[in-house]
């Protein structure tokens, strides 16, 4: 039997505890697992046999919120990270080797633009921005090297909606894997995988969670690439040493970057979920779909109210009829275009950090995906980082603040705004 959205996201991976009959999912709060004896220790290591051998590979609270994911998204398996910023470096593990490089779009979150542009240098690896809509320019920006295309579905910080199976098209032709960061849109309101996606990563941390106390990452696995097709990506298809010359690929067919992320990824990176931090994640996803069309319903109130105010210069938010991504979101994103945008102040800079002191219900904060509605000022914080050139390219230039609108009541929002508009522009 299928089920709807409603019903996976509550009961998707979750079964009543066979010890006690407890009905929500138990927090396994241990490290190590009583295995039965010594042949059977030796399978699980040996991976001839799936279960629960120590918490930095496996737990089974956190196994429960990765089948819940995979099930949202429509992928085949998934694996739980520490953070966000975990689960793209873990997406990118299997794939990557010193020398190679991915694709990206200008428009990403201000870290992972300098993750991608600083930190993976470490590791050998590099990355060419380019923007998505020049689908000319990403094509041309792919070389004999490139190994991975990497994009937001909806764009952190400014909204902007990608076309996914475009890009799709092109990872397919050039035979690498596309990687969308779905954290903005959530599988509620789009499931890359339907549109040619490979692998899709959450920062779980923000709507996921959804009340803003836990960190957390998770990377989805569809199941629908043939690591096999070509010597690209030797990790699933070549021999591994430490597993006595098993091919991940060969052995697992569809899971194989699933199990190559916990048996290789998890084991010696180590940027596992705690259990605690599932136990909080899997709360949060039983809410998803009502809290999202809130977020959605709030979020194009207050758009065409901040549009119409002669305070405000633009609006990016893709739900408005005038945005040039509003035809593009009723495809990518049927159920709504998010709660995520900026809009710019007039008086620039300094108008911004005063509008961001004066607001009362709004929270000045670097998250997002919270029930409460959050601003933040992206070139003086998550952006500041970034050349001015790049926050243009990113969305977030001096003048630009990001909403992450809330659940509360829209007429309070927009009260808060005004008057902290009031004071920003006097």
């Amino acid at each position: 039997m299928s089920h709807g959205f409603d019903t996976l996201q509550i009961h998707a991976g979750a079964r009543p505890d066979p010890a006690t009959g407890a009905r929500q999912t138990p927090i396994y709060q241990t490290t190590g697992y009583v295995f039965r004896d010594a042949d059977h220790a030796a399978a699980l290591f040996n991976l001839q046999e799936v279960g629960f051998i120590y918490s930095r590979l496996t737990n089974p609270t956190v196994a429960v919120l990765q089948e819940r994911i995979a099930t949202l998204e429509g992928g085949v398996g998934a694996v739980c990270c520490s953070s966000g910023h975990a689960a793209q470096i873990m997406a990118l593990f299997p794939l990557m080797s010193p020398g190679k490089n991915i694709v990206a779009s200008t428009r990403l979150y201000g870290g992972t633009v300098t993750q991608f542009s600083h930190t993976i240098k470490r590791f050998g690896w590099s990355c060419t921005f380019v923007d998505f809509d020049d689908l000319d320019a990403v094509k041309a920006a792919i070389n004999d090297d490139t190994r991975a295309i990497f994009g937001e579905a909806i764009a952190n910080p400014g909204g902007y909606i990608m076309d996914v199976r475009a890009i799709a098209d092109i990872a397919d032709a050039a035979q690498i894997p596309l990687i969308i960061d779905n954290t903005t849109a959530t599988p509620y309101l789009c499931r890359p995988i339907e549109h040619g996606a490979t692998l899709v990563v959450h920062s779980t941390t923000k709507y996921l969670t959804g009340n803003g106390t836990v960190t957390g990452g998770c990377v989805v696995d569809s199941g629908n690439f043939d690591w096999s097709a070509t010597d690209k990506f030797p990790s699933l298809s070549a021999p591994e040493p430490a597993y006595h010359g098993l091919k991940f690929h060969e052995t697992f067919g569809n899971l194989a970057f699933t199990f190559f992320c916990i048996a290789i990824g998890l084991r010696d990176l180590g940027m596992t979920m705690n259990p605690q931090a599932a136990h909080y994640t899997l709360m949060g996803t039983e809410t998803l779909s009502l809290r999202m069309d809130r977020h959605v319903q709030n979020a194009e109130k207050i758009a065409k109210w901040l549009e119409a105010d002669d305070r405000i210069d633009y609006v990016t938010y893709a739900g408005l009829e005038t945005s040039p991504y509003y035809e593009r979101s009723k495809t990518v994103c049927p159920k709504g275009a998010g709660g995520l945008f900026t809009f710019a102040v007039k008086g620039g800079y300094d108008a911004c950090v005063k509008l961001v002191n004066a607001l009362e219900v709004f929270s000045h904060v670097a998250n997002l995906g919270d029930t409460r509605s959050l601003i933040i000022h992206s070139a003086s914080t998550t952006h500041r980082q970034l050349t001015p050139e790049q926050q243009e390219a990113a969305g977030a230039g001096a003048s630009v603040v990001r909403v992450s609108i809330g659940t509360e009541n829209a007429e309070d929002l927009i009260a808060d705004l005004d008057q902290a508009l009031t004071q920003a522009t006097a």
